[in-house]
């Protein structure tokens, strides 16, 4: 019975159909594209890990310490031979000099403690035990040594007791109630300097509300926390005038640097928040404003800038910047050389040798810049060297990316063939600092004071509304001016808090930062606590 079986097994096999030559390499070019995508999928996956690992354990500066070659010519020419030198003698002489001074003690002021004139001391006289006992007459002081200590209250709070005399007329015996001094919000506990510490507090040193509420309370003080909140929303509305003349002012720049950044605002649902967005605008004169928008749209652009704004817009690769300057007249559109660069540095983990020599290529560029910031020239001869030395870099930078094409190929989620078509993209948009010396290189002036945002959102986390929103970026408006325009915040604010309401309407363009520095720096408004309390000085 085998035998038959066996025979019909074979005959069954005979008749299955033999696979042709066709449908074999059909199959293997499907594995082979399979193989691609999953190695693709696979590379990107590595990527984004490395970049988290990058996030949470790496270097997040993008200086380079790798110092270029005066000898190494351009990547893209023969290489050049040179001679090894000759290693020259070198006498070293030993010269004996002074030994630094060392201080017997941390409490000097001339190396030491140094503070100005607005910090308060308590003078503390020591008197030694012989000018205490019988014999003090037998001893005479002759010198004081002077030592300085720094000291910490657990609290800085103080109240203010206001008695208000109630007098009466001798004769007519009327009587009359003295006025109170004008407070900056009316039927409110707040002075004026708690106003501008809980804004200084929260927005400069971002410390949340009810971690204050906490230190008040620990002070021996009850207030409830959302007084704090009251107290802080009215301070900030009083100041919203002078932001948006500050903003009427930056749009009036021949340059405007933008970008954006994300914020939770507002509720959307049960346990979920609303994503919004500020976009900052940085002006000529080192003034910035935060405006707040629930989207990341064009819109936006247009509702702040477009009609009152004609020059150059410096912005990132976000496309939204360059749908705006397509549509609008009269808007040039320059993006910025540290993004660039950026793509190249994610791309250096995979491409290492072709990645450093694209960062070679952009550090030459930021040496230029270094020149002109050195050397202080005008516009006419900034746009002069810009032409002459960094030109020529960005011709090489733009062939030595064709090269690049033309001899690899890369798919498209690869790092590198990434970076390249992003500059490429963006070349005219690159070039346009070159001819216009006004022109940054980049956005990280701009950046430098987006990072209040995020640090402020690592304490206070969110935007209960998008009211609150607004009034984030009104105050943090004022406070990054001010420590651009090099004023102390804290000074600033008590001032114009008090004054804003004294003030004329049509003249709120003073109270700015850039205006108040030389009208109002030397001689401000201070709170009643700095103005009565006077502190012993040397």
């Amino acid at each position: 019975m085998n035998g038959p079986q066996k025979t019909q097994h074979q005959h069954k096999s005979a008749g299955a159909p033999i696979p042709t030559a066709e449908t074999l390499h059909t199959e293997i070019q499907q594995l082979n594209r399979k193989n691609n995508r999953l190695s693709e999928e696979n590379n990107a996956l590595k990527d984004r890990v490395a970049w988290f690992e990058n996030q949470l354990f790496g270097q997040k500066s993008e200086k380079r310490n790798v110092e270029d070659n005066p000898l190494q010519g351009s990547l893209l020419s023969e290489p050049i031979n040179t001679p090894a030198a000759k290693e020259d003698k070198i006498t070293v002489t030993y010269v004996r000099g002074k030994a630094k001074k060392h201080r017997p003690n941390d409490c000097v002021t001339d190396s030491g403690l140094r503070f100005n004139e607005d910090v308060p001391v308590e003078i503390i006289d020591v008197i030694p035990e012989e000018l205490k006992g019988d014999n003090a007459d037998e001893y005479e002081i002759i010198d004081t040594k002077v030592s300085h200590k720094l000291a910490q209250r657990p609290a800085s709070y103080v109240v203010l007791r206001y008695q208000v005399p109630v007098i009466k007329h001798k004769k007519r015996g009327t009587l009359k109630t003295t006025a109170m001094p004008d407070q900056v919000l009316e039927s409110s506990l707040a002075d004026v300097s708690l106003i501008a510490g809980l804004l200084i507090d929260k927005f400069q040193y971002h410390l949340p509300l009810y971690r204050q509420h906490q230190r008040i309370q620990n002070a021996g003080i009850t207030i409830s926390r959302a007084t704090l909140t009251n107290i802080t929303q009215r301070g900030i509305e009083l100041l919203r005038p002078i932001v948006e003349a500050m903003l009427q002012h930056v749009l009036q720049s021949k340059v405007l640097a933008m970008d954006e950044t994300p914020i939770k605002a507002g509720r959307k649902e049960k346990g979920k928040l609303k994503q919004g967005y500020f976009w900052p605008i940085y002006g000529e004169d080192d003034e910035i404003v935060f405006t707040y928008h629930a989207g990341r749209g064009r819109q936006h652009i247009e509702n702040i800038i477009k009609m009152r704004f004609q020059g150059t817009l410096l912005t990132d690769g976000y496309a939204a910047y360059a749908r705006y300057v397509a549509k609008t007249e009269g808007v040039d559109h320059a993006q910025c050389w540290a993004h660039t660069r950026r793509k190249f540095i994610e791309a250096e983990p995979n491409y290492p040798e072709l990645a450093t020599q694209m960062l070679s290529y952009i550090r030459q560029l930021y040496r230029v810049e270094d020149n002109l910031r050195e050397n202080a020239l005008s516009d006419d001869k900034k746009r002069e060297y810009r032409l002459e030395h960094s030109k020529p870099v960005i011709g090489e930078i733009v062939e030595w990316c064709h090269q690049q094409l033309r001899q690899n190929e890369f798919v498209p989620k690869d790092p590198l063939g990434k970076a390249i078509r992003y500059l490429l993209n963006r070349e005219d948009e690159l070039k346009t600092f070159l001819e216009n010396p006004g022109v940054a290189i980049d956005t990280n002036h701009l950046e430098r004071e987006i990072r209040a945002i995020p640090m402020g959102r690592k304490n206070w986390l969110f935007c209960w509304s998008e009211l609150g929103a607004e009034h984030v970026g009104l105050i943090q408006s004022l406070i990054s001016t001010c420590k651009l325009q090099g004023i102390n915040p804290h000074t600033y604010l008590t001032d114009v808090l008090q004054r804003v309401s004294q003030h004329p309407a049509a003249k709120v363009e003073e109270l700015t930062p850039r205006l108040w520095k030389g009208l109002f720096e030397g001689n401000p408004l201070r709170s009643p606590l700095e103005r009565d309390c006077s502190h012993a000085r040397e």
